[in-house]
């Protein structure tokens, strides 16, 4: 576990590293090296500053806010399907921010407010629905699902019912990227992970025993139901605060905490999830910068098309196993 985190945080920086000398626009090595030593290089220092690192941070911080909240959903339901852009919570900042943005013309700090109490108040409902007992995880993971489906039908509504030009901005933020990182909203998600990231280490401990069972765990003195809504709301709090900053990035969640398991030998660790997320996306967003000539993709078409394939070889895996 230890050689993974050290090779994905190797990992990222040479994805931000390819993405500066070898990306769009590549900076030449001495340039680069003047810039960020702080003397003015013209339109090299413009461009590192406003433009690549500014989106490197909000890749790293988003990717490793997904990859954790994913961590967390799918270790405590005991399901890879259980990540927060399968069940729900994603759409729920999606349709909150749509409703913010089509009606009420919202933008910058309050519609990334208005995502994470979207986010927030949808988990909520899905885990009101969902616990009445045992077996909370398989019914909170099917109703997360219909309420997805609900929410979907909802973006799609508004998306007919206003004007194009609105409904273009709209659709660029649906689809989740990084073109419109700032130094502010690098600062925002930072405060905001500054906060949450170190409730990872109460909750990996919490998890450890809520993978028990409920019965065993709450024969060793856990309290179930208020360590599993404390689980949510954390994985909530980093889902919507990565989806406010950069919009929904497709199937990250999903992917980041079961590679991060393959690749450590089968141990799982919150930690690791967040590195491997944080790779998955600097590493779509030098894909998507470079695999069309001219054209920059919104790096959530490429994390979609990453999972897209994994989420049905899960699907099938599972099948066969009956589980």
């Amino acid at each position: 576990m230890a050689l993974f985190n050290v090779l994905a945080a190797i990992g990222v920086l040479v994805a931000i590293a390819l993405d500066l000398l070898a990306g769009r626009s590549p900076i030449e090595l001495p340039d680069l090296l003047a810039a960020l030593g702080g003397e003015r290089v013209p339109g090299v220092s413009f461009m590192l500053w406003e433009d690549r690192l500014p989106q490197a941070a909000v890749g790293v911080l988003a990717g490793a806010a997904f990859g954790a909240s994913g961590a967390i959903f799918q270790r405590m339901l005991r399901n890879p399907l259980a990540s927060p852009d399968v069940i729900g919570v994603g759409y729920g900042a999606s349709a909150a921010a749509v409703t913010g943005m089509l009606l009420f013309g919202a933008q910058g700090i309050g519609l990334s407010l208005i995502a994470c109490a979207g986010a927030l108040a949808v988990a909520l409902f899905i885990y009101a629905m969902a616990d009445a007992g045992k077996h909370t995880g398989p019914r909170l993971i099917l109703a997360g699902i219909a309420v997805a489906a609900l929410l979907q039908a909802l973006i799609q509504y508004l998306l007919t019912r206003t004007d194009v030009r609105t409904a273009g901005d709209a659709l660029r933020w649906l689809t989740g990227s990084l073109s419109a990182s700032t130094w502010e909203r690098a600062g925002l998600l930072a405060a905001a992970l500054a906060i949450l990231m170190p409730l990872l280490v109460p909750a990996a401990a919490k998890l450890r025993i809520l993978e028990l069972g409920d019965d065993s765990a709450a024969g060793l003195g856990l309290a179930v139901r208020p360590a599993r809504l404390g689980l949510i709301l954390l994985g909530v709090g980093l889902t919507a605060v990565a989806t406010a900053v950069t919009g929904p990035l497709a199937f990250v969640a999903f992917l980041a905490g079961p590679l991060a398991i393959r690749l450590c030998g089968g141990r799982s660790h919150l930690g690791s999830a967040a590195l491997m997320g944080a790779l998955l996306v600097v590493g779509a967003n030098f894909i998507a910068s470079n695999i069309v000539p001219n054209v920059e993709l919104p790096v959530g078409v490429v994390t979609g098309a990453l999972g897209a394939p994994f989420l049905i070889w899960v699907l099938v895996r599972t099948n066969k196993e009956g589980t």
